[in-house]
């Protein structure tokens, strides 16, 4: 017979439940606290929900994870935050699962319990224990800029010359010119394009362009280190102003990485490094997450175009279908993102980015993997080219982000390639030559450069050529006259018996691309010249005869002339300011030419960026002391932009060091 449970058999609970209503409420209630639980310590976003259980730690104050910059005023701009830093997939491991998860995560500092305008929050380390400083804004900052300045060799601006001199009274005369230049440039542009990209000068009004993501102000930030160079208070008032209030990041358009790079990153911490304002830092840093979606490939190589609004990245349609990474473009990151990285938080923590101590707390761990992310992703870069194969020791322009292959062996020192080269050897100038992985890189390229690509003419015209799998085109563009500057500055650490004869190939480079100005009408470059059919230094086609305001071979000059004191260097660069000011100087600013052989010049109203940036400041260089900007304390990026050598304990922060 079969017993039933009737309610007289069963005791009531002191709540008036019987036994299985009990039970079921039980295992209700624990499944409850388990879900509250799980979602407390588990999910991403339970830090807010944390502070309502946990007790502040004492040992480890102000450290906790949210998706943005708070405590700053820039942080209270209507900005959205900035993209995440997504990790970057081992070779193979960059399927879209993987790659879409590492979008989701903002991983930013906030202090939570202030003890004062400037408390420090502590970071366990397995050897004992770094400071991090959080500045305004939040970022973690252990960066002391009273102590940079005070490691500085000579001072930002150099010392004054004796003014009774009369010669160098001339001079004097000659860099107050080109002053004047810069000021009339800026002021043009404030007049008619204030906030916008680029000043058009012909028809006065203000060009936005399409490869900086909805980025505006690119002429302001390309042009505040010229301008404080140049003592120009007034102006850099001006566009300091501007960037604290009108320079917002809330931006959702495509931009290009290298351009954005070189020109605002380079720009923002170059003004921060001259002056110490804490906006600089703050936007670069910002500014500079934005971009690490690019990297997100399988390779780790990034690609050309970054998507500010989904994060999304993908290559030029020009390059090779769609298919490749540029070379100049992905090899000319090395110099800002260390910099970022230094400037972002407690640079120990990118010792060893591979092998890191267990973390003590899960808020540390993300802390931690920002940090290092940063100088990780360019390192990365270099593993990659070390273990490819290369033709005949010389790097190809296009390479394959997905599969790390070269996709055209097509090379040049010139467009496409160019400041791969360049960030080479600048990256162990900036390291105080600690970085010899970047030197051993920049002999050997320039080794195999000399060997297959380097020749002479004729008429005794040395010059790079371009290689397209063993053939040669004899020609060289504009842009490869920065080789004869960039051979110049590291003639000096080359092997004691090659050190002489780098500095005649770099004169005899940077003499080259002077014929290709003294032998058209305007005593101004073409975008390329050619050596052929009985023609040397010229351009042959009138799509390569323009000029643009480009900088690079006044940027030799002005490396050949603190190499050498050549006064033929200085009268050179008085040529270009002479052909500057007849032909592309207007009513509202200067103008770029669409013909260099002919003397009534067609203007393309444009008011390049980079010429308040480069041309200007190389010539006004050219004309000033050694030590203003001195060699021994900074370099400058592809943009001219100056970045301060690691004089500090650099030795003691390998793989972290700059």
């Amino acid at each position: 017979m079969l017993m039933r449970k009737v309610p007289v058999f069963v005791p009531a609970s002191p709540w008036g439940l019987r036994l299985p209503q009990k039970f079921l409420f039980l295992l209700f209630l624990s499944g409850l606290i388990t879900l509250c639980f799980g979602a407390l310590f588990l999910l991403p976003n339970s830090s807010r929900l944390k502070r309502l259980f946990l007790a502040p730690r004492t040992q480890q104050p102000g450290l906790e994870v949210v998706a943005e910059v708070a405590g700053h005023p820039l942080a209270r701009e209507q900005e959205s935050p900035p993209n995440p830093a997504p990790a970057v997939p081992a070779p193979g491991e960059g399927d879209a699962s993987s790659q879409a998860s590492t979008r989701r995560r903002k991983v930013w500092l906030r202090r939570t319990h202030p003890t004062g305008t400037r408390e420090m929050a502590t970071v366990a380390r397995s050897s004992g224990s770094t400071a991090l400083r959080p500045q305004e804004g939040g970022i973690p900052f252990s960066f002391d800029f009273n102590a940079f300045r005070s490691r500085l060799r000579h001072p930002v601006l150099g010392t004054r010359a004796d003014e009774s001199k009369e010669p160098q009274s001339l001079v004097r005369a000659q860099r107050e010119k080109i002053k004047e230049m810069m000021q009339f440039a800026w002021r043009s542009y404030k007049l008619y394009a204030m906030g916008k990209n680029e000043l058009r000068p012909l028809t006065k009004d203000g060009y936005e362009g399409s490869m900086f993501g909805g980025l505006s102000g690119a002429t302001i930030i390309d042009s505040l280190d010229t301008l404080y160079l140049m003592e120009l208070q007034e102006e850099f008032q001006e566009a300091k102003t501007w960037v604290e209030e009108n320079f917002h990041l809330n931006v959702s358009g495509e931009a290009s990485l290298f351009e954005v790079n070189i020109r605002y990153i380079g720009g923002l911490l170059s003004a921060f490094y001259l002056t110490g304002e804490e906006v600089f830092r703050v936007k670069a840093i910002k500014l500079g997450e934005k971009l690490l979606p690019a990297f997100n490939t399988p390779t780790g190589i990034p690609k050309g175009v970054v998507n500010f609004k989904s994060g999304s990245n993908r290559s030029w349609g020009w390059a090779m279908a769609g298919s490749s990474s540029i070379l100049a473009e992905f090899g000319s990151l090395h110099l800002e993102f260390l910099h970022l990285t230094e400037l972002s938080g407690n640079q120990v923590f990118a010792e060893k980015a591979s092998v890191l101590p267990a973390p003590p707390t899960s808020e540390w761990w993300k802390v931690k993997v920002l940090l290092v992310s940063v100088s990780w992703q360019v390192r990365n870069i270099r593993k990659v080219l070390r273990k490819i194969n290369k033709p005949f020791g010389l790097y190809p322009n296009f390479l394959s982000p997905v599969s790390g292959n070269w996709m055209q062996h097509h090379v040049s020192v010139g467009g496409l390639g160019d400041s791969f080269y360049e960030y080479l050897i600048k990256s162990w100038l900036m390291s105080a030559k600690t970085d010899v992985e970047a030197k051993d890189m920049y002999y050997e390229a320039l080794e195999a450069i000399e060997t297959y690509l380097l020749n002479v003419s004729p008429g005794g015209l040395t010059y790079i050529a371009e290689w397209r799998g063993g053939i040669l085109d004899h020609k060289m563009g504009h842009l490869a006259c920065f080789s004869g500057g960039m051979i110049a500055l590291g003639a000096e650490d080359a092997k004691e018996e090659k050190r002489a004869h780098y500095r005649e190939l770099a004169a005899q480079i940077t003499k080259t691309c002077h014929e290709s100005y003294a032998r058209s009408d305007t005593k101004l470059g073409p975008e390329a010249f050619w050596f052929n059919s009985g023609r040397e230094a010229v351009a042959t086609q009138l799509s390569e005869s323009y000029y643009i305001l480009r900088p690079e071979v006044v940027e030799s000059y002005m490396y050949l002339w603190r190499q050498t004191h050549d006064p033929v260097y200085r009268e050179w660069g008085w040529e270009v300011v002479t052909a500057l000011e007849k032909y592309c100087r207007t009513e509202a600013g200067f103008s770029g030419i669409q013909d260099v052989y002919s003397s009534i010049p067609n203007h393309d109203n444009k008011q390049q960026t980079f010429f308040l940036a480069e041309t200007l400041k190389y010539l006004y260089l050219l004309f000033s002391e050694d030590d203003m900007l001195s060699l021994e304390d900074w370099v400058f990026n592809t943009e001219a932009h100056p970045l301060p050598v690691n004089h500090s304990d650099g030795s003691s922060r390998a793989g972290g060091r700059l």
